[in-house]
């Protein structure tokens, strides 16, 4: 599959995270949590191709993506900041490993959001959001994505973890195994991960000293 779509618009959420709005092909389908591939419909980045998650539905009338950029990296995020409604994008096929089996723990860091950003937005059209919780990892208050949002669905089910910051109602350090631990309850059943490399496996670890099976953990990393 190939197509180019046009932008329809473009939004800041945070200091380094972008919206993109785009025109929906005809007979698209994906399952919330997947990705596709990415390129500008431009001569000289045709080919430089970057997975990015849908954040939009199945049933949107337009696709959304949600992308932190990174202008020191010269590369396609940094392009994206300059691209305005009308240009062109190319996506191609799509993939992706995770996607929701029950109630549990999303555990994200930085971009590692997109995902759970999809499966929330399914969860909360069937009001079926459930017990599910939600730990996000990021350095300081202002590299939290959609913060409101997800305090708003998840109340005191939304946990913030700051690495760099410590503040009143945040979390400070990083994920660790009794922070799981704590916001684990009977409803619990799955782990959701999505995030850097490093901190996947940090947090791999600490769940398998918790004693959690591979098979309850759902994972996708990037």
């Amino acid at each position: 599959m190939e197509e180019i779509v046009k932008v329809l618009s473009t939004e800041h959420l945070t200091h380094d995270v972008i919206r993109l709005v785009l025109e929906k092909p005809a007979g698209i389908n994906f399952v919330p949590g997947q990705a596709t591939e990415v390129a500008i419909n431009k001569p000289e980045w045709k080919t430089k191709r970057r997975p990015f998650t849908f954040t939009s539905l199945t049933d949107d009338d337009f696709l959304e993506f949600v992308i932190k950029t990174y202008p020191s990296h010269n590369g396609v995020t940094n392009e994206l900041l300059s691209i305005k409604p009308g240009d062109e994008l190319i996506i191609r096929h799509i993939f992706g490993a995770i996607k929701y089996k029950g109630e549990g723990i999303f555990i994200a860091g930085g971009a590692g959001i997109t995902p759970f950003i999809a499966i929330l937005k399914e969860l909360e059209k069937k009001n079926e959001i459930g017990n599910n919780k939600f730990i996000f990892a990021n350095k300081a208050r202002a590299d939290i994505i959609l913060e409101d949002k997800f305090n708003k669905l998840l109340g005191k089910n939304f946990i913030n973890v700051l690495s760099e910051e410590m503040l009143p109602e945040y979390e400070h350090g990083y994920v660790s195994a009794e922070l799981i631990k704590n916001n684990t309850d009977i409803s619990t059943r799955y782990y959701y991960l999505c995030g850097p490399k490093p901190m996947m496996k940090a947090v791999e670890e600490q769940l398998s000293t918790l004693g959690i099976k591979p098979e309850f953990i759902v994972k996708e990393s990037f």
